[in-house]
């Protein structure tokens, strides 16, 4: 799925306000004819786009196979055009876009051109008003890798745990390196809420200058949120994909997933 989080108040369903799960529920019962649950890979908050989210649902094998043929065009004609379904197909057995998930992949896009964003990407690029220093964000961002407890990155949600595997934390300017476009990219097992705006909010405050390189990585002794670390806005944020095991291996990875958040 493919989204412009712009209009949109995150993926859970909300009484009164929009929400990706609830246009995308809506059109596939109507579309199908019949009720649909949708459980997806990560849930993003209030703004966040994404051009890679993935869901499962559970139907019987005759609604699949009466729709599948035309399902994508009809879909096209009943979600709102901020909102696109552009692959559907049979999940392997042990799939769980949740649960068998090995990394899911953002990207957090600014620039600090004096001008701004370009008039045409003003809804996923943040406008910073400073001019960043990228090395010292990458040498902060370098330091934050690996399996730790990102409890001071990540807002409170009861019963859930914050420990995670950052595998990938990155920061580059476009081009040649003198460009004004600034990408932070993250990769993780999972990411606890509102973590990776967390992150990009920390890295901003060591390219401005404010904190020092070993800042954020010194925050990780924490074991609740840090009112220090700013979050960053949500706009500027996409989830880009996510990774699956091999189809043998889904059923194992989903046990050892849920065990450990279970644990």
């Amino acid at each position: 799925m493919a989204y412009d989080g712009t209009a949109l108040h995150g993926w859970a369903r909300q009484r009164s306000v929009r929400t990706v799960q609830a246009d995308l529920e809506l059109a596939l019962s109507t579309v199908l004819r019949h009720d649909v649950d949708l459980t997806v890979a990560g849930r993003t908050d209030a703004g966040v786009h994404a051009t890679g989210q993935v869901a499962h649902l559970d139907l019987p094998e005759p609604v699949w196979a009466e729709h599948a043929g035309r399902l994508l065009r009809r879909l096209r004609g009943t979600l709102p055009p901020d909102v696109a379904v552009t692959a559907a197909a049979p999940a392997p057995p042990g799939f769980d876009a949740r649960f068998a998930a090995l990394a899911r992949h953002y990207a957090y896009r600014l620039t600090d051109a004096v001008a701004g964003p370009p008039p045409l990407r003003r809804w996923d690029t943040v406008g910073w008003p400073r001019r960043l220093d990228v090395p010292a964000m990458r040498v902060a961002a370098a330091l934050l890798l690996g399996h730790h407890d990102f409890a001071a990155f990540c807002r409170h949600r009861e019963g859930a745990t914050t420990i995670r595997v950052l595998q990938a934390l990155d920061v580059v300017r476009d081009g040649d390196g003198a460009g004004d476009v600034v990408t932070v990219s993250a990769s993780a097992d999972a990411f606890c809420h509102s973590m990776v705006r967390s992150l990009v909010g920390a890295l901003l405050a060591v390219g401005e200058g404010r904190r020092g390189p070993e800042w954020p990585a010194g925050l990780l002794a924490r074991t609740s949120r840090s009112d220090e670390v700013p979050v960053a806005p949500a706009h500027g944020l996409t989830l880009l994909a996510v990774d699956y095991p091999p189809d043998d291996q889904l059923a194992a990875r989903t046990e050892v997933t849920r065990a450990r958040r279970d644990a």
